[in-house]
This record gives C-alpha cells, sequence and structure tokens, in this order.
C-alpha cells in the first residue's frame, strides 16, 4: 500500500521515487506476477506456487497522478487506486478527470474509499452508512458505477463497518494490519503492507517479497474496535492443523506503545494463546507474529486494533 510519491516532506506517508522503481524491479526479478484487480479472486484461489503481488494506493494525491501513473501506465503494471469523493479535485488531489483516464485503463480498478476519509469507526452506524452510500453515488454519477473493492479509512473497522461494508454489496475490503492474502482470508479484512520512507528501503521491501500467508480458521476477539474495557484484549488464534513447525513461532507486540516479545502460550496443538499483559496505548494496538521456513521464507500474520476512548 503505497499513498504520496516524491513529497518528501510527508515521509510517513511518501516513497521516493526512485525507491518505488526499484521496488517494481525486485518484483520483476523474483518473478513476482502482477495481480489484476479485475481477476482478484480468481488469483487468489488458483495458481497458488505463482507467487503474486496486489499494488494498492490510497488517496488519490497529485502525486501519484505525475510521478507513479506514468510509469505503471508505460509498463502497463495493475493497481488499485482508493479515492475518498469529497478530497477528489481539492489541493494536491487528482481530479475527477484524471480518474478517469486512468479509470478506462483495462488493469486499473478505482477503490472506493468513503466520502469523507473521517474516523468512520467511532461514528454511529447510520453517519457511517449515509458517507458510504454519498461515495457510492458520485462514484456511479462519475464512473458509471461503484466498486467492488473498498478500502478503510486509516485501514480501522469493526464488526459492525465490516457489515455496513458487505450490506451494501462490496465484495472485497482492506486495511493497514501487515499480512499475506490468501484464500482462508475474510475478504472484509484484507491485509497489507504498508510502504512509506522508512518502510519502503531495499532490505526491508525484499524481505516483504519473502513472506507467505499464515493460515488460521479464526482470531479472537473477532472485534477489532477495543473498549478501554476490553483493552488489553485476550487474544487467541487458531490455526489450520498441517502448519508445519509452528511451535516455532515468535509474536511480537506494541503494549504500553512499546514494542516487545509477546508471552505466548499453545493451549492445544494448534490454538495459541497471546498474552497481552499491558494496555494497548494511543490509537492502535498491533500485533505481528512470524514463523520462518525454508530458504529465507517467513510466514506471517499481523493483527491491528483500534482503540477507542470509551
Amino acid at each position: 500500500m503505497y499513498h504520496r510519491f516524491e513529497e518528501n516532506k510527508y515521509p510517513s506517508t511518501n516513497i521516493k521515487i526512485a525507491d518505488f522503481k526499484e521496488h517494481l524491479e525486485i518484483i520483476k526479478s523474483k518473478n513476482i506476477k502482477f495481480i489484476n484487480p479485475k481477476d482478484f479472486e480468481n488469483e487468489i484461489k488458483n495458481n497458488k506456487k505463482q507467487r503474486k503481488v496486489l499494488l494498492t494506493i490510497d488517496d488519490g494525491f497529485s502525486s501519484f497522478y505525475k510521478e507513479a501513473w506514468p510509469i505503471l501506465q508505460k509498463r502497463r503494471i495493475p493497481f488499485i487506486l482508493f479515492v475518498s469523493t469529497r478530497e477528489v479535485g481539492a489541493y494536491n488531489y487528482m481530479t475527477w478527470e484524471q480518474i478517469k483516464e486512468i479509470s478506462n485503463v483495462d488493469f486499473v480498478e478505482i477503490g472506493n474509499h468513503s466520502h469523507t476519509h473521517e474516523y468512520l469507526v467511532d461514528e454511529k452506524n447510520d453517519l457511517i452508512k449515509k458517507d458510504i452510500k454519498k461515495s457510492m453515488s458520485i462514484f456511479k454519477e462519475q464512473l458509471g458505477k461503484n466498486s467492488d473493492f473498498f478500502s478503510y479509512p486509516f485501514g480501522e473497522y469493526s464488526l459492525e463497518f465490516k457489515k455496513i461494508i458487505k450490506d451494501l454489496g462490496f465484495k472485497y475490503a482492506f486495511g493497514q494490519h501487515s499480512g499475506v492474502i490468501d484464500e482462508t482470508k475474510d475478504f472484509y479484512e484484507l491485509p497489507r503492507y504498508p510502504i512509506n520512507e522508512k518502510y519502503g528501503e531495499r532490505k526491508r521491501f525484499t524481505s516483504l517479497t519473502k513472506t507467505l500467508p499464515f493460515k488460521y480458521k479464526k482470531i479472537l476477539p473477532e472485534e477489532k474496535f477495543l473498549l478501554q474495557k476490553n483493552n488489553p484484549p485476550n487474544v487467541k488464534i487458531e490455526f489450520y492443523e498441517d502448519i508445519e513447525n509452528l511451535k516455532l513461532l515468535k509474536c511480537y507486540s506494541n503494549e504500553e506503545d512499546r514494542w516487545r516479545q509477546s508471552n505466548i502460550e499453545f493451549v492445544s496443538d494448534n490454538v495459541l494463546h497471546i498474552k497481552i499483559s499491558e494496555r494497548f496505548l494511543g490509537e492502535r494496538g498491533r500485533i505481528n507474529c512470524s514463523l520462518q521456513v525454508s530458504k529465507g521464507f517467513w510466514r506471517w500474520l499481523g493483527i491491528q486494533f483500534v482503540l477507542s476512548n470509551k
């Protein structure tokens, strides 16, 4: 997941264009296939031996159109561009004319990223529905149809938010928790690796190309919108039974806003209890679990909790 390109005063959401070009070359050199979003579900469920990557860009900043779009267009590299309809045409954002130009290409999908891009997860259901319906109406007016793809603002969602997105007819929804998509994942809770200046340097990006899915049946609690009375959460992961060397995995969490190795216990052969002993602070609580496999590859699973003030 990318945001800005060559906007170097915003390092937390920016990638330098030279680094972006290098990322594309790394992907090519490793024979990793770019997924065309128009064939997304088929690509996820079939030909699993072929490594694949889905390129996504959030927010529709004008720097994407100026810096990255010419590169992707020339090389015919598919991607999803998620736009928030309120911001289209505002300062530093793409216009509808530019978005329509891009949408006419057969390897591009314009995804829905809400209308306002506010912290919708904190809002009441009626307001969330009103916001998303407005964005859908503008999509239909400007592009002739709404997208099947949705990206949660700030990657934040709750069970209610997920249900709203599903009920409104979206087929897929993306967060910002790290991980690898496979056919077992909840299609309304899809992971992505956020890329910026800090997390886009060559060594780290190359390591991401060596991550594999961590297949699980269930993560508890299912609700990722965490009330303070439930902080810290009681986290359990039920994995699939056939994961080799599962008990060698390690997990890390940002309890008390400080990353540390988590205290873990297997309560059965494939059910892991992650003992979060301290409260998550700030806006988000995160847990990352990894398991090294052969030839330098890693299974990777990221979990993100959104912290309520209530």
